[in-house]
């Protein structure tokens, strides 16, 4: 052996360690740093090792190295990681590099395993164009010249470090080939430090044991189509915080988060992004840890309890996924290995300068498998019962907020070919799961974003939609005497209704800075701004498609969200806000009991207008249809502060109704005017139909009316 290949391990400059250290032929050679005396223990002997290099290089030599040993510097006595063989079956690495093992996270990271019976960790890392990569940590001294790994096919580096276990502190040491060294956290860490430390932490995936199975067992027999789906919207670093400012943890989160919206009629929890981030202004959207359940609250295990909590209330749970865009953190993905690993090269493919991130290259395969086995990891290991994609349109699209900086496909289009694959084969694999379900928000008009890949569509299962969201707003935040100019602004979204299996958003994106509250979107005093909000969550939950509403609109938050800080309960002291708070829990609980609101939301069959064309008094009415339409409801809504007496809308059938709801009763805060608790259909034709009824519309309200049997 040459001095050079010594000073280039003393150096931690040596690509290939295993043919220097450990054991060889007549030889086993140690690199112990700062050790000033070290030997070789078999069963039955010490032998001294001869220090050749000060820094702490030492050999020993013997007639033929034993299978088995350990080696002792100074009191401790240790395993020596290089004389364990290549630990990945060159099976696994090549499916890594082929883009297709789709549980990449059980082959890379860091795992407790025992090689040739001995326990340690498992540290692999995909690094292609590094110089060298090694495992620093507390166990180490954060040395990067103690632990260099091996270097494998396709450009994946490991090592196996006997004696460390779970909970040790880690980060790997990159060297690039221009000489710049960067200490990178692990692409697939399980756990991390609480920011703003940055290192991950090995973590087993096998320490808890679920109740969930009988959601998980009738999870997939669910037909979410057919079934009424309310998402409650939650940031859990802001919905509720305790009295010192700090956030709930996990496990609080299971019992006061989950038994509010059990207790509110919420199907779904959908969470922003719980991904491990470093920024928490980020809201969680750039992510750094795509494997690892954020430390701010708490375990990856207590994540779980919290998922398995929400299971065994009934309750779905819905994360926010973020495959379009990574931050360029210096811990993180970006420039991984010295070079554009995750992203592209090309600045104008490779970047978003509205937002200041990296863009994934979806044509290069192990970027895939990252991505598509972080969506089953998520899926499979956590139990969640959807993702929702983020920011799906700037996937889609080359030219997405570059102006004319970018790069034409192959075709000379503007669409990412790449990326459209990407999410057809993430919806494909995710519907493997049994009810499992993806939703997209996508604010452009690209076709059939809920259609099924085998008809050429992404193959989402829900698209949110965007257009319906502003237009509805923008009418609300309007003074109800400009209304009747804008009537199609509530009536166009019926013209598409049907296109895509939608998602009806209230989101957190609406009630940010500068956009104001939901409640303080809405014009007038004190109740007319209520009365509004009332009747705009009236006519969604009457509207084809699924709920979702964000986190305070539903107890009449007045100010912008805040993420810095709790929503503000203490609102709830006033009557304004309990009788919102009250009115949202009986519009969840009607939409839950009344299958003509759910079972049919993707056709015209389940919707029929009564009429839209009374702009001048701001007044649609529509019936909403069940599978068998013998169950039906009449929806009549007044968008305007002023009562309508004997106002008259045509009907199926004759016959007694009854006025199942009204947002304008006193219980929810209102004027308490309607019709007596039910209102007689007579046979007079009207509105094209062969029967009609005679109504008190309140102001600002949506009053629905059932057949009586």
């Amino acid at each position: 052996m040459e001095a050079a290949e010594i000073d280039a391990i003393v150096q931690g400059g040596h690509r290939d360690p295993f043919a220097v250290l450990g054991p060889h032929e007549n030889e086993i050679r140690a690199w112990l740093p700062h050790a000033e005396s070290a030997a070789v223990i078999t069963e039955d002997a010490a032998i001294g090792m001869e220090q050749v290099h000060p820094a702490g290089f030492f050999i020993a030599r013997l007639d033929a190295p034993p299978a088995h040993y350990r080696l002792r510097a100074g009191a401790y006595q240790f395993d020596d990681p290089y004389r364990f063989p290549p630990q990945l079956t060159p099976f696994e690495l090549y499916l890594h590099a082929e883009g297709t093992n789709h549980e990449s996270y059980r082959t890379l990271g860091a795992h407790v395993v025992e090689s040739e019976g001995v326990r340690g960790v498992r540290f692999a890392v995909w690094a292609p164009n590094a110089e060298l990569v090694s495992v620093v940590g507390d166990f180490n001294r954060w040395d990067r010249t103690w632990h260099p790994m091996r270097l494998r096919e396709s450009g994946v580096w490991e090592i196996f470090i006997p004696g460390l276990g779970e909970g040790a502190v880690y980060k790997y040491s990159v060297l690039a080939r221009d000489g710049r060294e960067q200490q990178k956290s692990d692409p697939y860490g399980f756990f991390a430090e609480v920011p703003p430390k940055t290192a991950s932490i090995v973590w087993s995936l096998s320490d808890y044991t679920w109740g969930d199975a009988q959601w998980m067992e009738a999870r997939g027999s669910h037909q979410w189509f057919r079934e009424p789906m309310s998402i409650y919207e939650v940031h859990l670093e802001s919905w509720m915080r305790h009295p010192d400012h700090t956030p709930l943890a996990y496990r609080e989160l299971a019992e006061k988060l989950v038994g509010y919206a059990q207790r509110m009629g919420y199907t779904h929890l959908e969470l922003l992004p719980v991904m491990e981030h470093p920024f928490s202004g980020s809201w969680g959207y750039q992510v750094t840890g795509y494997y690892a359940p954020t430390s701010r609250f708490g375990t990856p295990e207590d994540f779980r309890y919290f998922v398995d909590r929400c299971h065994q209330a009934g309750i779905g749970v819905i994360l926010d996924w973020v495959p379009g865009h990574f931050p360029r953190d210096a811990h993180g993905l970006w420039r991984f290995d010295g070079t554009a690993c995750y992203e592209h090269d090309d600045p104008r493919q490779g970047e978003h300068r509205e937002w200041g991130t990296m863009v994934f290259n979806y044509g290069r395969n192990e970027v895939r498998t990252f991505l598509l086995s972080n969506a089953l990891y998520w899926l499979r290991e956590f139990h969640v019962d959807g993702l929702r994609v983020d920011a799906v349109a700037s996937m889609l699209y080359l030219d997405y907020a570059r102006g004319n900086d970018w790069v034409p496909n192959q075709y000379g289009g503007r669409e990412n070919l790449a990326a459209v694959d990407f999410l057809r084969r993430f919806n494909e694999l995710a519907h493997q799961e049994p009810g499992a379900i993806t939703a997209a928000e996508e604010s452009t008009a690209w076709p059939g974003v809920s259609r099924p890949v085998y008809l050429n569509g992404l193959g989402f299962t829900f698209k949110w939609n965007m257009g319906w969201m502003h237009d509805m707003l923008d009418y609300f935040s309007l003074d109800p005497v400009f209304r009747k100019y804008h009537q199609q602004n509530i009536t166009f979204s019926m013209l598409y209704a049907f296109t895509e299996n939608f998602v009806l958003p209230v989101s957190h994106d609406e009630v940010v800075h500068l956009k104001r509250a939901l409640v303080s979107k809405m014009p007038g005093d004190e109740w007319q701004r209520f009365a509004n909000v009332r009747a705009f969550l009236g006519y969604m939950f009457g509207h084809p498609g699924k709920k979702l509403l964000f986190m305070g609109s539903d107890i009449g938050q007045t100010e912008e969200w805040n993420h810095a800080s709790s929503l503000p309960w203490h609102l709830l002291q006033w009557p304004v806000h309990h009788t919102l708070q009250t009115y949202v829990r009986e519009l969840n609980w009607l939409y839950r009991r009344e299958p003509s609101l759910s079972e049919v939301d993707d056709s015209f069959q389940g919707f029929e207008w009564i009429d839209f064309r009374d702009s001048e008094s701001s007044i649609i009415s529509f019936v909403r249809f069940a599978k068998n339409r013998a169950d039906f409801l009449v929806f009549a809504c007044n968008f305007t502060p002023v009562p309508r007496h004997g106002y008259r809308i045509g009907v199926p059938s004759a016959g007694m109704y009854q006025e199942i709801f009204n947002s304008d009763a006193a219980m929810f805060g209102g004027s308490n005017l309607g019709n007596g608790g039910s209102a007689k259909a007579e046979p007079i034709s009207f509105h094209g139909r062969p029967a009609s009824m005679s109504i008190l519309l309140p102001p600002l309200a949506v009053v629905v009316f059932k057949p009586v049997r």
